[in-house]
């Protein structure tokens, strides 16, 4: 065995003596055995056999158990159930943010995505997570934009322009389906492309780079690192999601436009579910920093002009001015009355800025984000009155016949820090929390209490409620008078019992 596995554990293999012999007669002395048996015994008490770097390693037989009846039906709702209850760390501190984006989305088209480590291959589900991901950034930004493009052989393609109308980027992307990856990537190439494209963004927008980088080189024409400084200079933050390994340069690029912070913009994928989830954690517009805050602060405020167009039903069809497409309905421009068939868009013909109320109102929700709803324990499920859920009217789970509703129900308040969101764990009574954990399946009530209008809540409501709608359903029924009083009652409890959050200014 050569001396790079040394770490191995000898005693693991029926012919582990036979190898110490052999080792001890070539090499002539005692010494040798004594410090190989030495050896292995510190890699039993340490590792207790086989390789080191394999004790990081959990085999999913392990992880997932059967129940009494051999199946899998209760590991598998378990798994599912703690992966909606991550939602309990969702960031909710109110943050200046600018909701005007504009951003470029850049796809690895090289031979490197041609690899099907990932089903069916990394170059078919990027293109797959890249439509997802245009209609989750409209859906959450309605009044951003966002542009296309590609790395392939070497130089940028332009797929798409940087605009407003996501079905334009959807049919852009999809059409590069019938294309092979092919070349190396050229990441300063690419880069000078998305600076052009976003130089002459107004101050009052952000601009942006999210990058898929599948490959493991850059084929530059020059020094990439003059680009990385001139992107630092013009205050255009870059995203990375690698499919490979970390890379040097892309490291070196999130830290210098990102102020120093890489952790939370460069990400490695583990498996298909979390590459999603770091694409589409891209959705959520970035906080703005001191340097973006004083810059904006010295230079003079400037107004969005944007139109509210009135949708107009026609008994003739006529032509679009974006598709030329003849439709029987669309929107007319406010100031020059051309017809569009769909919002948010562009005027083609003045350039006006066209949405609707609702996309305005909708973009919001990231500056005044919908508070984290408490858990619910057994014994205030007991006490409450509550049967079902208020949102989709689905049944609680009944509760267990121990259960005593004396005693004080365990809160989780999510506060943020500087490195990230952590849960703190409020109760009165510690031995209710360990008869609450010991009473159920899992532990969990599956109920969660709105802390405004104390309405009760399943898990599947919560998240629909935080990711979708962004409003509290019981608050939107509760009269207005009866919802203040709620609001003011709350906050003085919680001013009581924590201290204050420090909120920024809101821009926009």
């Amino acid at each position: 065995m050569s001396d790079s596995d040394g770490s191995y554990n000898e005693a693991s293999s029926p012919e582990s003596e036979e190898v110490s012999q052999l080792r001890s007669s070539s090499s002539g002395g005692g010494m040798n055995t004594r410090s190989t048996r030495r050896s292995n015994a510190e890699l039993r008490s340490t590792t207790g056999g086989g390789y080191i770097w394999e004790d990081s390693i959990q085999r999913p037989w392990d992880i997932v158990q059967e129940d009494e009846g051999g199946s899998l039906a209760t590991a598998i709702a378990d798994l599912v159930q703690s992966n909606k209850r991550k939602r309990l760390f969702y960031e909710q501190t109110p943050l200046q943010r600018g909701i005007i984006r504009h951003l470029i989305l850049v796809l690895d088209l090289s031979s490197a995505m041609a690899d099907k480590d990932m089903r069916p291959s990394r170059y078919q589900l990027s293109l797959q997570y890249a439509v997802q991901f245009v209609n989750e950034y409209f859906e959450q930004n309605p009044i951003s934009q966002l542009g296309v493009i590609g790395m392939k052989d070497g130089i940028a393609h332009l797929i798409s322009q940087l605009g407003g109308n996501p079905a334009e980027h959807i049919t852009a992307i999809q059409a590069l389906r019938k294309d092979e990856p092919a070349g190396v990537p050229s990441l300063q190439n690419a880069l000078e492309m998305a600076r052009g494209a976003l130089y002459h963004v107004p101050s009052h927008g952000t601009k942006e780079v999210v990058i898929i980088f599948g490959a493991l080189l850059s084929c530059d024409p020059g020094d990439i690192h003059k680009t990385i400084l001139t992107l630092k200079t013009e205050r255009i933050r870059v995203r990375v999601v690698g499919l490979a390994a970390q890379v040097a340069v892309c490291k070196e690029l999130c830290k210098q436009t990102n102020d120093g912070d890489f952790l939370s913009t460069y990400g490695v994928i583990l498996n298909e579910q979390h590459f999603k989830e770091l694409l589409l954690s891209a959705c959520t517009p970035p906080a703005s920093t001191k340097t973006e805050k004083s810059a904006k602060g010295k230079s003079a405020s400037e107004l969005m002009r944007m139109g509210f167009p009135s949708r107009i039903v026609e008994t003739t069809p006529s032509f679009c001015a974006c598709h030329t497409r003849l439709l029987k309905g669309g929107y007319l421009c406010p100031r020059c009355n051309v017809k569009v068939c769909s919002l948010p868009t562009e005027c083609p013909a003045c350039g006006l800025t066209l949405i609707l109320s609702t996309h305005l109102a909708r973009s919001y929700h990231h500056l005044m984000p919908l508070r984290n709803w408490y858990e619910v324990e057994w014994p205030e499920a007991k006490r409450s009155k509550a049967s079902s859920c208020f949102g989709c009217h689905k049944p609680f789970a009944p509760v267990p016949p121990t259960i005593s509703s004396s005693g004080s129900s365990t809160k989780i308040r999510i506060s943020t820090t500087s490195s990230g969101s952590t849960a703190t764990v409020s109760h009165q009574d510690k031995s209710t929390a360990t008869h609450t954990s010991a009473a159920g399946p899992t532990g969990s009530t599956g109920r969660f209490r709105c802390p405004t209008c104390h309405r009760q809540f399943c898990i599947d409501c919560d998240l629909f409620a935080h990711e979708v709608l962004h409003n509290c359903p019981g608050c939107e029924a509760t009269s207005p008078v009866s919802r203040r009083q709620n609001a003011s009652s709350s906050s003085k409890a919680a001013a009581a019992a924590a201290p204050a959050f420090t909120t920024a200014p809101v821009q926009v």
